[in-house]
């Protein structure tokens, strides 16, 4: 009988929590949120996965394929800061809420090496003559 009024009280007040997949508060301004790469202006060069301190990203240069197990990642941003291009950014919104585990795979084209020009004949005949 001691808990009754409490009980009632706390049935008739407001909740103080929100229905979290239903509400969904504001983010805040400096916070860390879900990490996402352009792939198209990526140049998979490997900074992310080399400076990630989780390593929890793996990047493939021949196959052009960035994967991220979110799971793993601590949100640091410090893979965000060390990408040469600025392909990597963190969303200002959470992940949605899963059952299954969701790995972030992206697949891209990487940049193809460039040709150096041949020089022709008339350049080296040039080049020996000076």
């Amino acid at each position: 009988m001691k808990m009754s009024s409490n009980v009632i009280k706390n049935f008739l007040s407001k909740s103080s929590t929100r229905l979290y997949p239903f509400e969904v508060r504001d983010p805040f301004d400096a916070c860390r949120y879900e990490l996402y790469n352009d792939i198209e202006e990526c140049i998979f060069c490997g900074n992310c996965q080399r400076t990630c301190p989780s390593q929890c990203i793996t990047v493939d240069k021949t196959s052009g394929v960035w994967d991220c197990d979110p799971f793993a990642c601590v949100y640091c941003s410090i893979c965000v800061e060390a990408c040469p291009v600025h392909c990597l950014h963190q969303k200002k919104t959470h992940r949605e809420p899963a059952t299954e585990r969701q790995m972030i795979h992206m697949q891209g084209t990487p940049p193809q090496p460039k040709k150096k020009a041949k020089k022709t004949q008339k350049d080296d005949n040039h080049e020996s003559n000076a």
